[in-house]
C-alpha cells in the first residue's frame, strides 16, 4: 500500500508543472525494488533532527516530528492515542484531506543558505485541501473560515483574520499531496491564505508543543526552549497534516511537525573559529529520546563549506546520491545510547579557511520602486544559473489595497531586454474590502539570465478605521509563491512529496525535483492622515475650558453688591502725611463708658475700673517700668 502511495504522490508532484507522467516509470520500479510496509502497530512515531554548517557561520538545525497512524476508517478518527485529538476532529468535521500551517519568524537566505528542507514565508501561511462532496464554493469559503478560527485556539496564532478578503483559490501552483479512496471523484477543493504582519513568539512554541506526544519534558523537543529559539536569525514553526486513502477502509494519516532554525554561531562564542555545540545553541544538551518514539536519529550534514571535527563521532555515515550530487551524513541513534543523559555534539573547526557556498540554481527577489505616494511598482526579479530552462509558476497575493494595472504587466529578459511573453495566465481582479487580487502566471525562464516581473499599481486612501494600530508603520504585502521543478538537486535538501522522514530523501534521485520558494513580505506605505490631530484638539480645548471655568464660574456664582464710591483720593503728599499721622489712642474708661451709654452689661471689672480710674493707671505705669 505504501508503495502505491509513493507512485501517486510522484505522479501529483510530476504534473505540478506540465511535466507528462510516463516519467514515473522508472520511479515505479525503483519504489517496487525497495519495498517498505506498514509495521504490526497501527501507530507509529519519529523523531529527527538534521544539523548542516553553512556559511558565514551559521548554523542550520531542523526537527521533525512525525506520526504515522493507520486508522483504517474514518469513524476510528475519534479513538486517538498519539495523534492529537484536536487536529482529528478537525479532519473528521471539515471533511479536510491536507492541511499546512506554518508560522516564520525572519527570511530565509537562498544565495547564502542555499534551499531548506521545508519553505515557509514571513509571517503565517495556512492551505488546506477539502472533499467537499456535497458542498459548494460557497459552502466550503464558509468551512475554511471556521477551520481557520479552529487553529487560531489551537496554536494561539491570529489565524482568526483570515476571510474572504486574503483568501485565494490557486489553479497551477499547488497540487494536492493526498490519495483518494478509489472510486470517490469528488471535487477537490484548496483555500489558501497568508498573513505577513502575523508575529511569532512564545504563546505560539507552547500550544505547538504540546501537539507532540511526548510534549517537551522528553526527546528531541526538550532542546526547544523559548529563549533559545528565538534568539536565532531564522525561525520557522510548521505542521503538516494529510491522508491516504487506497480504499474505503483502508486510510492512512501523516501528522508532522517541523521546527527549522537558523544560528549565528560567532554570537553564542568570543573566540574567531565557528565552534558550536548542541549545549551551546540550545542551553543544555538532549535529554535522551521519547518513550512512545519508534525512531530518535541525528543527521548531521559533513558537507559543509567549513572543516569541522565532531565530538563525539557519529555511530555511522551515509552517503547520498542524489541527481549527480553526493551528500555524506553522520548519524547518530539516540536510542541505542543507554543510559546517556544530556548528550552533546561538538563540532571544532579545524582550520580557519571558509569556502564559499555554491549558488542556487534559482533565486529569488522583490521590491517596491517608484516616487511620491500616488502609483508605484512591484518587481519580481528571477535569477536562473542552470544552464537550462525552467518553467516557472509564479503566484501574487496582492491585497484588495493595492489595486494593480494588469496591461502594465511585463516579464522582461535583463539579459536581452527582450520581453517574454507567458504561456498562462491566471488572473483574478480585487474587489475593495472584498477580494484580493490573485494572478498566476507560467513562464518559461531562459538559462543564465535574470527576469524581471513588474506592474503598476495605485496607493489609495483607506478609511480611519482600516489603518492598523501603528498606521505610520505601514501594511505588509504577501509573499510571492515561485514552483517549478529543478533538473538537479544543487543545494536540494527537502524530502520528496512521497516521504515522510528525512531518510526518505537518501539516495532519491528523480527526473526532476519539485522547489517551492517564497520571496520577501513587502512593507507598503500608504497615505496616512495625521492621526494625532484629534489628540491636539482635545488637549487644545481641554486647555481652553480649563482656563475659562474659573471666570465663568465666579461669575455664575457671585453676588454683585454695588458701593459707593469713596471720596476722592488725596494727593502723594497729603496720603504720606496721612500714613506719618498717628491715630489718638482710645483709654479703657472711653470704651467702658461708651459700652454704659449704649446701655451693655459691664463685667466687675469693668465697673471696677470706672469706680477707680487712678488705680489703673497706676498699675499701668509699674508694668511700663
Amino acid at each position: 500500500m505504501i508503495i502505491l502511495m509513493k507512485c501517486a504522490l510522484y505522479l501529483s508532484a510530476l504534473t505540478i508543472c506540465g511535466v507528462y507522467a510516463q516519467e514515473a516509470v522508472g520511479k515505479i520500479e525503483q519504489e517496487q525494488s525497495h519495498p517498505s510496509d506498514l509495521n504490526d502497530t497501527p501507530e507509529e512515531f519519529h523523531e529527527e533532527l538534521y544539523v548542516q554548517p553553512m556559511g558565514s557561520g551559521f548554523v542550520n538545525t531542523y526537527f521533525q516530528f512525525t506520526t504515522k497512524w493507520f486508522y483504517k476508517k474514518e469513524e476510528n478518527l475519534h479513538n486517538i492515542r498519539l495523534v492529537p485529538r484536536s487536529i482529528a476532529e478537525i479532519l473528521l468535521q471539515y471533511d479536510i484531506k491536507e492541511l499546512h500551517i506554518s508560522l516564520t519568524q525572519g527570511l530565509w537566505r537562498y544565495e547564502s543558505w542555499g534551499y531548506p528542507i521545508k519553505n515557509a514565508p514571513p509571517g503565517a501561511e495556512v492551505w488546506a485541501w477539502f472533499a467537499a462532496e456535497n458542498l459548494d464554493s460557497d459552502q466550503v469559503d464558509d468551512q475554511w473560515t471556521r477551520v481557520a478560527s479552529t487553529l487560531s485556539g489551537i496554536l494561539c496564532a491570529s489565524l482568526n483574520f483570515i476571510d474572504h478578503t486574503n483568501t485565494l483559490i490557486p489553479k497551477y501552483g499547488f497540487r494536492p499531496q493526498f490519495i483518494s479512496a478509489a472510486g470517490q471523484n469528488f471535487t477537490k477543493h484548496l483555500r489558501y491564505s497568508s498573513l505577513p504582519r502575523e508575529i511569532v513568539c512564545t504563546e505560539n512554541l507552547t500550544p505547538w508543543k504540546k501537539l507532540l506526544p511526548c510534549n517537551s519534558k522528553n526527546g528531541f523537543a526538550s532542546l526547544l526552549n523559548s529563549v533559545n529559539v528565538y534568539n536565532t536569525n531564522y525561525h520557522s514553526l510548521a505542521v503538516r497534516v494529510r491522508t491516504f486513502c487506497l480504499h474505503k477502509n483502508e486510510c492512512f494519516l501523516e501528522f508532522t511537525e517541523s521546527a527549522n532554525l537558523v544560528y549565528d554561531s560567532k554570537m553564542l562564542t568570543t573566540s574567531n573559529t565557528n565552534d558550536f555545540s548542541l549545549r551551546r545553541l540550545f542551553g543544555q544538551g538532549l535529554n535522551g529520546h521519547c518513550p512512545l518514539a519508534k525512531s530518535s536519529k541525528v543527521y548531521v550534514n559533513l558537507n559543509s563549506p567549513t572543516n569541522y571535527e565532531l565530538n563525539p563521532s557519529p555511530q555511522y555515515n551515509v552517503s547520498s546520491t542524489r541527481g549527480s550530487f553526493t551528500s555524506h551524513y553522520g548519524v547518530y541513534d539516540i536510542q541505542q545510547l543507554k543510559g546517556q543523559r544530556l548528550f552533546n555534539i561538538a563540532w571544532f573547526q579545524r582550520k580557519a579557511s571558509n569556502s564559499p557556498l555554491t549558488p542556487p540554481p534559482l533565486c529569488v527577489h522583490r521590491y517596491i520602486v517608484g516616487q511620491g505616494q500616488e502609483r508605484g511598482k512591484l518587481v519580481t526579479q528571477l535569477a536562473n544559473t542552470h544552464y537550462s530552462t525552467l518553467r516557472v509558476i509564479l503566484q501574487e497575493n496582492i491585497p484588495w489595497f493595492m489595486p494593480i494595472y494588469m496591461h502594465t504587466l511585463k516579464i522582461r529578459n535583463q539579459r536581452t531586454a527582450e520581453l517574454i511573453k507567458p504561456k498562462t495566465v491566471n488572473y483574478y481582479p480585487g474587489v475593495q474590502r472584498k477580494r484580493p487580487y490573485h494572478l498566476e502566471l507560467l513562464f518559461y525562464l531562459p538559462s543564465q539570465t535574470s527576469v524581471e516581473i513588474s506592474f503598476d499599481f495605485d496607493y489609495i486612501f483607506l478609511k480611519w478605521l482600516e489603518y492598523p494600530p501603528d498606521a505610520n508603520h505601514g501594511h505588509y504585502v504577501g509573499s510571492a509563491v515561485i514552483t517549478t521543478q529543478l533538473p538537479l538537486a544543487r543545494n536540494y535538501t527537502a524530502i520528496p512529496a512521497w516521504g515522510t522522514v528525512f531518510a526518505d530523501s537518501f539516495n532519491a534521485s528523480e527526473s526532476y525535483y519539485l522547489l517551492q520558494l517564497r520571496t520577501e513580505s513587502l512593507l507598503l506605505s500608504l497615505p496616512t492622515p495625521d492621526f494625532s490631530m484629534p489628540y491636539n484638539v482635545i488637549c487644545l480645548a481641554c486647555t481652553v475650558v480649563a482656563l475659562a471655568f474659573g471666570p465663568i464660574h465666579s461669575i455664575a456664582t457671585k453676588r454683585i453688591i454695588i458701593e459707593e464710591n469713596a471720596a476722592a483720593s488725596a494727593t502723594f503728599y497729603a496720603k504720606i502725611l496721612q500714613k506719618l499721622k498717628r491715630k489718638p489712642k482710645t483709654s479703657i474708661k472711653q470704651v467702658i463708658s461708651k459700652r454704659k451709654e449704649d446701655k451693655q452689661p459691664l463685667t466687675d471689672i469693668e465697673t471696677a475700673i470706672l469706680q477707680n480710674p487712678d488705680n489703673v493707671n497706676s498699675k499701668s505705669k509699674e508694668k511700663s517700668m
